[in-house]
């Protein structure tokens, strides 16, 4: 069929499809970029509520009773009911917004006998304990029954008595008062320490008795008195798993006994002042998990103390301060599930504070007078506090204290570790575990990764793209570029796969083999070249020009296969028959199986299509006659190719290797599957890493979705995003620059 069209109708189609394809580049172009925009706003928006510094409402402030002066104050879970321990021995339940009273308890305290201290376990336990002026101790447990009869949350308080019923346990028994009192409780025992006025520190420890005949033998006790300097102690504290006693004074000198062996009694450990020269110890008190100290004193600066392994012997060691209060610390009080704190001062001032990520949250003033008790529910989203006639009660929207830049970029020294370090460990099996978020560690193992990677693909893969694209047969190009370029389209997955379950292994059994692969074959293939050149010409015309590569490959094959087959004898007469226990004994280096020499071999190879491809494109586009150009004006084709081809290509090769670098930063799969995915800093060839990508995919299906460790994970992606665009947009600024300059060639 004939084209009925006038020459002026072609050309108008013409233009319009040409201005339809621009539109439509630029179009796809704008969605790219808005895509990547959209998709960094999100990662922001999911990363930028951990920065943020907590907050607190008002909900409302009432008086206090005043017929009896409070000794302890606790919340329940949700925060709608409180509890008052009063002088005159009564539990007052009263609601938290109103302060009305909802229900009242009596400790069964004797006839004439009054409180002289009270004491509190452990907050999980709902344990307290008051010293009483005949030197006995009264231990109780308090707590909530929740009903919901006609769908309506109900609370029931009760109070329990866990030691021999109702009956007081004699601590002194020269009863005299008990004038500071310390007590923890758990299913298997229980300790009481108290003080009493002629300085005496008592010890009391209960079991239950056993019996084969009786479940129910009630309560071993046995009762030491510590050995201490007399002089009187500001605060007795008594660890939860029942180990270690401190007795602190005043001055700031505190005792530290282990009194874990009950038949041999309290061994001192340490005699430490805590705080610096010219103050005085107000308040101390356990953080969460019952390690470290939280030392207040009369300059306002609250500082953290805890036990450090040095050589064999656990020592009280200062690791941080908070000091943003200007006047005395009143109280503290630790949350129950994660490391924080809240603190009040003389000023009227509450301070809500995080001690491993050393981040104060919030300062603010409540009250014209000192704040001098303050509860937190178990939620740590309310509080109350009290100053000497009123009741302050607030709610906390503080969801992420535990993320700063120390803690995600700096190192941190986590409690029982011995020295600040950089830890990624976001989960365990311990109730008291805290995670450890710190982003160095997968940020270095991503890099190591991508390192170890580069170093074996950009060598192999821009040689045989120089090699391909100049020397090479086009008879033979034709077959190998195809070849090598379809090894891309192989899936990672499988790579990891094979990488993880074979090639691991296969290196490990073969370890001398691989480095003496890796050490002979340059010198095999440069001795096979030169014997080559060595040979007739008769002989080497028969072989047609750029077909050379054809017979290296016997040659490749042959020193693969003799490396391998002696690395047996070389690890036996060498190493001792072990290369990985020789590396440990003689030069102290770990050996993990899935190690950076995998991840090099398996990633390196994923890379290599990539750097070749594009390389080989480069080099092969430098306009002809340049190069004919060149070889006219005498010089050698190698000279040719140093001086002329491969800076006219230099920026597409450039490109090349920062793309591969790309594709090796944000890989996933392999790394997953061919590493042993543990996040330690270690430049070490023989061990693993967890780079982020890996990380993420691990942990992002078994994070609570809104949670800190949720939105880590988000900023773990945000920091590889920022990575990939930052070596993009470095990898063009340098390729313009080369562009530019050897433009005029």
């Amino acid at each position: 069929m004939t084209d009925v069209r006038t020459p002026r109708q072609l050309m108008m189609w013409r233009m319009f499809k040409d201005r339809l394809a621009r539109y439509m580049v630029v179009f796809g172009g704008i969605n790219v970029i808005v895509a990547v925009i959209l998709i960094f706003i999100y990662l922001l928006y999911v990363v930028i509520p951990m920065f943020r510094p907590a907050e607190i409402a008002r909900v409302s402030t009432y008086a206090l009773p005043e017929q009896a002066r409070t000794l302890a104050l606790s919340l329940e879970e949700q925060a709608t009911m409180g509890m008052q321990l009063l002088d005159d021995g009564r539990l007052r339940f009263f609601d938290t917004q109103t302060g009305e009273q909802v229900g009242e308890a009596r400790l069964p305290i004797p006839e004439g006998v009054r409180i002289m201290s009270v004491a509190r376990g452990d907050p999980a336990s709902n344990v307290f304990a008051v010293g009483l002026s005949n030197g006995q101790a009264i231990v109780f447990r308090q707590g909530y029954r929740v009903s919901y009869p006609g769908d309506k949350r109900t609370l029931t308080p009760f109070v329990e008595y866990p030691l021999e019923g109702n009956t007081p346990l004699q601590v002194d028994e020269e009863e005299l008062p008990l004038d500071k009192l310390a007590v923890q409780l758990d299913e298997e025992q229980a300790t009481v320490a108290a003080q009493t006025p002629d300085g005496r520190v008592l010890l009391v420890h209960a079991a239950p008795g056993e019996s084969l005949f009786a479940e129910d033998e009630g309560w071993s006790v046995t009762r030491y008195e510590v050995a201490h300097s007399g002089k009187p102690v500001l605060r007795l504290l008594l660890d939860k798993q029942q180990r270690d006693l401190f007795l602190a004074r005043e001055q700031g000198i505190v005792d530290f006994f282990d009194i874990s062996d009950w038949d041999e009694g309290p061994d001192l450990i340490q005699q430490v002042n805590i705080v610096p020269p010219g103050r005085t110890l107000t308040r101390i008190e356990f953080l969460t998990g019952d390690i470290s100290l939280l030392v207040g004193d009369s300059q306002g600066t609250i500082a953290q103390w805890f036990p450090v392994r040095r050589e064999g012997q656990r020592v009280l060691t200062h690791i941080r301060d908070f000091d943003d209060f200007t006047s005395p610390v009143k109280d503290i009080v630790s949350e129950y599930q994660r490391k924080g704190f809240l603190a009040t001062d003389a000023q009227g001032r509450v301070g809500i504070f995080h001690s491993t990520a050393h981040r104060t949250l919030l300062v603010e003033r409540i009250s014209d007078r000192p704040l001098l008790q303050a509860a937190l529910n178990p939620r740590a989203d309310a509080m109350l506090l009290l100053d000497d006639s009123q009741a302050h009660f607030y709610r906390i929207d503080n969801e992420f204290p535990e993320i700063s830049w120390s803690s995600l970029w700096g190192k941190v020294w986590y409690e029982s570790y011995p020295e600040p370090q950089y830890v990624w460990q976001s989960s365990s099996a311990s109730n008291d575990f805290e995670p450890k978020l710190s982003l160095v560690p997968i940020s270095f193992g991503t890099l190591k990764a991508a390192f170890y990677a580069m170093l074996i693909a950009m060598p192999l893969a821009i040689m045989g793209a120089i090699f391909t694209a100049s020397f090479m047969s086009p008879r033979l190009r034709k077959v190998v570029k195809p070849t090598i370029e379809i090894m891309e389209a192989l899936p990672t997955v499988i790579l990891g796969f094979l990488a993880g379950l074979w090639l691991a292994p296969f290196v490990e059994n073969h370890l001398p083999g691989i480095f003496s692969l890796l050490i002979l074959m340059p010198f095999g293939l440069l001795f096979a070249a030169w014997s080559w050149r060595m040979l007739p010409d008769r002989i080497r015309h028969r072989v047609p020009d750029g077909w050379e590569p054809v017979l290296m490959i016997p040659v490749v094959v042959l020193i693969t296969w003799v490396c391998i087959a002696v690395s047996p004898s070389v690890e036996a007469s060498w190493f001792g028959g072990d290369v990985r226990v020789w590396l440990k004994e003689t030069l102290d280096i770990d050996y993990d199986q899935r190690n950076s020499i995998v991840v090099g071999l398996a990633m390196g190879f994923a890379v290599i299509p990539t750097i070749f491809s594009i390389s080989e494109d480069a080099i092969f586009a430098v306009p002809k006659h340049l190069i004919q150009g060149s070889l006219a004006l005498g010089a050698t084709p190698w000279q040719t190719l140093v001086r002329v081809v491969l800076l006219t290509a230099s920026p597409g090769i450039f490109s090349a290797v920062m793309i591969g670098l790309g594709r090796a930063v944000g890989e996933t799969m392999i790394v997953l599957m061919a590493t042993g995915n543990t996040p330690v800093m270690d430049f070490s060839i023989f061990e693993g890493m967890r780079t982020l990508s890996a990380n993420i995919a691990v942990e992002m299906p078994e994070s609570e979705v809104g949670s800190t460790h949720y939105r880590v994970l988000f900023l773990a992606a945000l920091v590889l995003f920022a990575l990939t665009f930052i070596f993009n947009t470095g990898a063009e600024m340098v390729r313009q620059r080369l562009r530019r300059r050897y433009s005029s060639l």
